[in-house]
């Protein structure tokens, strides 16, 4: 798997396999930020749809 950190994405979910483990970055060029609530209101209501757990 690619772990070049993506400067512009900034990410300390160490149990994700995108993240860089040197580093507090993702590897991936561009994640899917979504939702699990029907009127999000709270960051709390937004997911990183890329997670994979490692």
């Amino acid at each position: 798997m690619n772990h070049n950190a993506n400067k512009c994405i900034e990410c300390t979910v160490q149990q994700c396999a995108h993240h860089c483990d040197d580093a507090n970055y993702c590897s991936l060029e561009r994640i899917l930020v979504g939702t699990h609530e029907s009127n999000p209101t709270v960051d709390q209501c937004t997911d990183c749809k890329s997670f994979r757990m490692k």
